[in-house]
């Protein structure tokens, strides 16, 4: 078998065999291919598109380029989420031990971010003496224990699609739909779980900026996921503007421990409640959505999230008192200044992606994976979109610890936000769920 002839033969629209993409991927993971020739067939793949059946041979041939992980000790059904990622995204924070608390175990494996703030390890590793490098036994311990444990990706999970993932980055081929599907779902499918809940973002913030776009991609992974024997749900949820109120990896990280003491945003309530009903319904914890939701405020109620937070922090060498005391032991950032209304009336928009754009200028975020985090500056709202506003009011404050990147990002964020005089049409939060 030559790559020549793959090259050819997708270039042409003809759809490859499992054999063939087996070929590709393993080739490529070795260093058999070049990226050369890798490039050439991404980029055949991003034009000519691919079957649902390629999607699904390439999933699976990326998900077995490494260790899948062995769950097998982990007592009961385990139920794995996944978000396409936003802006002010700290869903896992509260979602995981959420859903934890009424008895659904939750092995999470999680990266670093690259983008306008951390990822998920980042945010929780703002907590003084967190560690995300868990051997295999001690992650099965604190998921059977606890019922849950956040972990930071090995090296030896999907590493073709690592390698893949960046050579498309550098060669314009990220946007397309199976491309996006099958490295999403590979690094679940290695992860292990038995079900996979998906949280696909759609507006200015999400990858998917329309829609159609982001339930064109989810149907793409559920289809995926059923076919591989994982039950897979999407939740199709809003990020034209940012979810919550904080963005900024410590200062997430405290919007999180509020919202899990009852006491959160709006927003990020209703979508954990929302997508941990799922979760429960996939787990068989609950026979329907609504009574999963039911669940689920009686664990914010009656606190029992939040103490199963508490000791997922513990168990991970993370410093209580960050929990119990955020705004005394988290970081801080030196200096404060808000964007204050030039004009009365209605928040028209807020733009995820110029509020993250903003973040990543203060340095919450990496522009390569060699970058520096500063785990303390960031951005809170005091607005939403709709909510009405007088001329002086505070929009937002950004909390930074450099001057100039602080003007700079002063004025990216001024531009993400309009007002207008009439209250804008809201839009949902969640748009549309799909079930295999």
């Amino acid at each position: 078998m030559r790559m020549y002839d793959l090259i050819l033969k997708k270039r042409n629209g003809n759809p490859l065999s499992k054999l063939e993409i087996d070929f590709f991927v393993n080739g490529y993971t070795t260093g058999k291919i070049p990226d050369y020739q890798a490039s050439a067939l991404l980029m055949a793949i991003y034009f000519q598109k691919m079957t649902k059946e390629e999607t699904a041979h390439l999933t699976l041939a990326m998900a077995n380029s490494g260790q899948i992980l062995d769950l097998s000790q982990v007592q009961g059904i385990k139920v794995d989420k996944h978000s396409t990622g936003g802006v002010g995204d700290k869903v896992s924070l509260v979602l995981a031990p959420l859903v934890a608390s009424a008895g659904v175990k939750v092995p999470k494996m999680s990266g670093r971010g690259l983008g306008h703030t951390g990822g998920t390890i980042d945010k929780l590793e703002s907590i003084p003496g967190f560690k995300a490098d868990l051997t295999q036994e001690q992650f099965i311990n604190n998921v059977n224990a606890i019922g849950m444990a956040i972990a930071g990706q090995t090296a030896d999970l999907a590493p073709a699609d690592k390698k893949l993932y960046a050579l498309r980055d550098t060669t314009a081929t990220v946007d397309n739909i199976s491309l996006i599907a099958a490295s999403v779902m590979s690094k679940k499918i290695a992860s292990g779980a038995d079900k996979i809940l998906l949280d696909v973002k759609t507006g200015s913030g999400a990858f998917m900026k329309t829609v159609e776009d982001s339930l064109l991609l989810a149907k793409e992974m559920v289809e995926i996921g059923t076919n591989v024997g994982r039950e897979t749900v999407a939740v199709i949820s809003d990020m034209d503007q940012p979810l919550g109120l904080n963005i900024g990896n410590a200062l997430e990280v405290k919007e999180a421990i509020a919202t899990l003491q009852g006491h959160g945003p709006q927003d990020l309530e209703e979508l954990c409640l929302t997508l941990g009903a799922h979760m429960l319904v996939l787990a068989e914890k609950s026979k329907d959505i609504q009574e999963g939701r039911q669940i689920l405020e009686d664990k914010l109620k009656n606190s029992s999230a939040y103490q199963t937070f508490k000791k997922f922090i513990i168990a991970q060498g993370g410093d209580p008192l960050a929990v119990s005391d955020p705004e005394n032991y988290l970081p801080k950032a030196k200096e404060s200044v808000s964007l204050k209304a030039w004009e009365t009336g209605f928040i028209n928009r807020i733009l995820a992606e110029q509020v993250g754009l903003a973040t990543l200028t203060l340095g919450a975020g990496r522009e390569t994976k060699e970058s520096p985090i500063d785990l303390s500056v960031g951005v809170t709202l005091h607005k939403k979109v709709g909510e009405e506003i007088r001329q002086g009011e505070r929009i937002a404050t950004i909390y930074y610890n450099d001057e100039a990147k602080a003007e700079a990002a002063f004025a990216v964020l001024k531009k993400a936000v309009s007002i207008s005089s009439a209250k804008p049409e809201p839009r949902p939060l969640v748009f549309s769920v799909v079930t295999p």
